[in-house]
């Protein structure tokens, strides 16, 4: 039951940011959510998010406790996060975002095809946002 309230609060997380977008950007859909046991305090979020072709995420903020493992499912994404440099990241290829990370750029680099990027979140158990826009 506790997994189930996890996915819950991850998907309205990244919920809030995604209805901040004009519509045709990117979907979150939860994929997995557990708490790990040999790690108290802690659990593994998963998340699928979609970029519709030319779609993107507006910058936003990780809990500050966040640590994230991206690996591009399908298409190519340009991914930038503060003080290091944009890459574009193609399907098969993995990235990582340290806690407290600011994201400033996601973006689909084809404008004819979606992309998908698999976003596996090792987060504390009780942070109930786990993406905040930038206002």
């Amino acid at each position: 039951m506790k997994s189930h309230a996890l996915v819950v609060a991850a998907s309205l997380a990244f919920a809030t940011p995604a209805a901040a977008h004009a519509p045709g950007d990117t979907v979150v859909t939860p994929n997995f959510s557990h708490a790990i046991p040999n790690i108290p305090g802690k659990s593994l979020i998963a998340v699928v998010v979609t970029f519709p072709p030319g779609g993107a995420s507006a910058p936003h903020r990780h809990a500050k406790s966040a640590f994230i493992f991206g690996y591009v499912l399908s298409g190519s994404i340009r991914s930038q996060v503060e003080g290091e440099p944009a890459r574009v990241y193609k399907a098969g290829e993995s990235f990582y975002e340290a806690p407290g990370a600011h994201h400033l750029e996601g973006r689909n680099m084809s404008t004819t095809e979606p992309a998908k990027l698999l976003a596996v979140f090792v987060v504390d158990s009780n942070d109930k946002e786990l993406t905040t826009p930038d206002k």
